[in-house]
């Protein structure tokens, strides 16, 4: 016999117990006693030990073993027996469970209980557990139960319908009709449920949209009752006429009216009477507001509904809850694209948002501020912008001093203000600095000349305050080694005074940097550089330029690799007499480009691309591929996209690693002087894929900073063999492509490939499009294509190149577009036909 006569007993004797050693032992007695009940078929005891059970089971104890004893009492006449049952049942079974068929029948018996409660129990049980196969077999019995006259039961059964329809979808259309007569009720719980029965059918399959849009003045005349009925005692929460009815009507209002002109006219009014005469003061009141927001945002709406709705949201922006705030701003943050003016008269109160106690306040108004930037109001927002970075989290300030850049390059009034602004943001937070927003700001320098002496002075005058921030002291040192001779014939502007500046001034303030406890490795060659160039500047005097032979000379022997080459590299160029000035003189100007950042760290960028890496042929391996386009420079982006579609990728940009360099020259390193890699010269005629370091995020071929790309040769491989076998990749449609390798025993690993594209048919080939990618382990660089257009007879040719590691074989994804006679055909095909052994080793 159970030590406890029933569930009270039980639950003092657990809470009398000391410790947790005492408790458990307690339940396993107690579990082992009703476990010796159940097989002595008691009937009057099996009530009680159930109970025990479940409450056993709340307390985490395995209680498993009553499911049947469960089965036994809900096959009972007794209500109080059923309840418990179907308790124990919703507890302790779950859908995946064999014993669940065994409960099929008693539910249907229970469904067709006169008693309407025995009905309900049924009802709920099936709601919170029924299968695929209970959904079935029992969805007859539910549709015959939502015509119900009985309105205890007729607002259960619509959820019983949902949970057949989430398991069995395809059956769905057995509710529709049901379903719409209980649109018509008059009682708010069977409306409640039939709402989110509707809900539910219309998220599920389109098709039902048109079904239900017919009732979109029925859902409107019932709102507005809501709206307009005086205080029904029954439903009011806060003043409010049954908000939680009002919310669902509204949400299923967006669904019907999105892309819905006819419907969405039909609940202009409505909505404006909403969110007119909801009162605001209270959350509930606030939630409702909400979802009208949404829903005005959702559908085909009036623009001066819209505007409403956005205003909505101003109000809710000076709401003292800081969860009505952020629900705002996310909300505001979705809509700016959609009217931006509308959320422009609100940018105050956004702005204030960023000096909110919350930090998740803060981040979503930052985010807002940066979509809101335009060309009128660029200084405003940029300077509040600036006053928040002063105060700001480290963790907000790489993409603050990202975002403030682009702004300021995307809608700079002049060039004047934007170095003005980039000068700020490195003097506030130069440690938190991209390095695509640092050659950006000396590409800018360099295509200013007219301010070149005012940049060179503000940066000296900034460097010499403050030689912390690693990006002001990479900028100023840059410049000024670039510019020396500018600053001093211009002098130090300051305060409307010039003051000169001598030589020797600057060379101490460079090796200060040098010697700096926040000199890194980085900051070290670029002084190095900066050093060689300012000495061969006509306005240095000689012993600066002796002094300057001395640190290099210093340096020859430098423990860092780098270091070391680069002085011994510009050591020598002091032997060269006259020629070093030559060498030495101000870079050209370098390409203007769009600086566009990888990824940003805020999701509301300004003039930005995300971008990702992507395994192409999804291997899994280290090395980033290189996919190459054959389109001309203005199509590149549109064939990464493609790429990016056909390996499956988020990201609209790939791009490829730098390839073995080969060994570097003075003249190389020279011509790289400020950047830690050499830039190879290639023939003008050939353009070339620009590839960014591993640390960065791929960006687009066409926007790499000038600094960061580097230009990798590709030259014609000498043929090692005389016969040269060619391999067929694709012939279709009339077009067949051979792809021919050649490699070169001297250098292993490379293999050069030559595609030949023929009309095999008797039509010619338009448009070609030939893409390729090659697996995380390999990397490839193409040529363009002789002709995108292909003749019978003739032959079109492109040549590409591949470095794998050595011994392992050659493998190609290749998309392959084009048009013959009209037709647009776009194929994807995996090579693999090349022998084993191309790139050398013993395979």
């Amino acid at each position: 016999m159970p030590t406890f006569y029933n569930l009270k007993a039980l639950i003092k004797g657990i809470r009398a117990c000391k410790t947790v050693a005492d408790e458990r032992a307690l339940i396993q007695q107690e579990s082992a006693a009703i476990r010796a009940s159940f097989r002595e078929e008691d009937s009057f005891q099996r009530h009680h030990n159930v109970a025990k059970l479940l409450y056993i089971h709340m307390l985490g104890s395995p209680a498993h073993f009553g499911q049947i004893e469960c089965l036994k009492l809900v096959a009972s006449p007794l209500f109080t027996d059923k309840r418990l049952g179907y308790l124990g049942i919703m507890l302790l079974l779950d859908e995946n469970q064999e014993v669940l068929t065994l409960v099929t029948n008693s539910l249907k018996n229970d469904m067709n209980h006169s008693n309407m409660y025995a009905v309900g129990l049924a009802l709920c049980t099936f709601a919170n557990i029924a299968s695929e196969e209970m959904s079935r077999d029992l969805a007859n019995e539910i549709e015959k139960l939502l015509g119900s006259s009985n309105t205890y039961i007729r607002k259960k059964a619509p959820l019983c319908a949902l949970r057949v329809i989430k398991k069995v979808p395809d059956i769905a259309d057995h509710f529709v009709g049901k379903a719409k007569n209980l649109l018509t009720d008059r009682n708010h719980g069977v409306l409640l449920t039939a709402i989110t029965l509707v809900t539910e059918m219309c998220s599920i399959d389109e098709a039902y949209l048109n079904e239900f849009r017919s009732a979109v003045p029925l859902l409107v005349r019932n709102l507005k009752s809501l709206v307009t009925t005086g205080y029904s005692p029954e439903h009011d929460v806060s003043g409010i006429t049954d908000p939680f009815l009002q919310v669902k009507i509204l949400r299923l209002m967006r669904i019907l009216g999105k892309g819905d002109e006819q419907a969405s006219e039909a609940m202009n009014d409505i909505l404006a009477q909403v969110a007119t005469n909801t009162d605001g003061s209270k959350n509930v009141g606030n939630s409702i507001l909400y979802e009208t927001v949404l829903t005005v945002l959702e559908i085909e709406a009036d623009t001066g509904l819209r505007v409403m709705a956005i205003n909505i949201l101003g109000k809710f922006l000076s709401n003292r809850d800081n969860n009505i705030r952020y629900v705002a701003l996310n909300t505001l943050n979705k809509v700016v694209t959609m009217d931006t003016n509308a959320v422009q008269r609100h940018r105050n109160t956004i702005l204030d948002c960023l000096r909110d106690g919350d930090i998740s306040i803060r981040r979503r108004a930052l985010e807002l501020s940066y979509a809101l930037i335009n060309e009128q109001n660029v200084r405003i927002l940029v300077r509040e912008l600036l006053a928040f970075l002063e105060v700001a989290d480290d963790e907000f300030k790489l993409g603050l001093t990202t975002q403030i850049s682009l702004a300021a390059e995307r809608f700079a009034p002049n060039k004047r203000w934007h170095i003005d602004t980039v000068l700020r943001v490195l003097k506030l937070a130069g440690n938190f600095v991209r390095e695509e927003v640092l050659s950006a700001f000396i590409r800018l320098v360099a295509h200013t000349p007219e301010l070149q002496a005012y940049t060179a002075s503000k940066l000296y005058l900034a460097l010499k305050a403050d030689i912390s921030q690693e990006s002001l002291t990479l900028a100023a040192t840059w410049i000024l080694g670039e510019y020396a001779d500018i600053l001093m014939e211009g002098g130090i502007v300051e305060d409307d005074k010039t003051t000169p500046v001598r030589d020797s001034e600057i060379i101490d303030l460079l090796l200060s940097c040098m010697d700096s406890p926040y000199s890194n490795y980085l900051i070290r060659q670029f002084v190095l550089a900066s050093l060689t160039k300012a000495s061969a500047r006509s306005t240095t005097s000689q012993s600066e330029q002796d002094r300057v032979a001395e640190v290099l000379a210093k340096f020859t022997t430098s423990p860092e690799l780098e270091l070391q080459q680069r002085a011994v590299e510009f050591a020598s160029l002091f032997t060269l007499g006259d020629m070093r000035a030559g060498v030495l003189e101000q870079m050209p100007a370098p390409e203007l480009k769009a600086t566009v950042m990888g990824v940003v760290s805020e999701k509301k960028p300004v003039g930005s691309t995300k971008a990702q890496d992507v395994d192409l042929l999804g291997d899994d391996t280290s090395t980033p591929t290189a996919p190459a386009s054959t389109q001309p420079a203005q199509n590149a982006q549109s064939n990464q996209d493609l790429l990016a579609e056909i390996f499956g990728s988020s990201s609209a940009d790939t791009s490829s690693p730098p390839v073995p360099q080969p060994q570097k020259s003075s003249v190389d390193d020279i011509l790289g002087l400020f950047g830690s890699s050499s830039i190879s010269a290639t023939p003008a005629t050939v353009p070339q894929t620009p590839s960014v370091p591993m640390s960065y995020p791929a960006t687009p071929a066409t926007a790499v900073p000038a600094t960061l790309t580097q230009a990798i040769p590709v030259t014609p491989a000498t043929p090692s063999a005389p016969r040269l076998t060619a391999y067929s990749a694709y012939d279709k449609n009339g077009l067949k492509v051979t792809l021919t390798p050649q490699t070169s025993a001297a250098k292993p690993g490379i293999v050069m490939i030559l595609a030949r594209f023929q009309a095999s048919g008797g039509s010619a080939i338009d448009g070609i499009s030939f893409q390729a990618a090659v697996p995380k382990s390999q990397q490839l660089q193409m040529l363009p294509m002789s002709n995108p257009s292909v003749n019978p007879g003739a032959t079109e040719t492109q040549q590409m190149r591949v470095v794998a590691p050595v011994g392992s074989n050659v493998r190609l994804r290749l998309r392959i577009g084009y048009t013959v006679n009209g037709e647009t055909h776009q194929e994807q095909v995996d090579f693999a036909g090349f022998p084993p052994g191309l790139t050398g080793g013993n395979s």
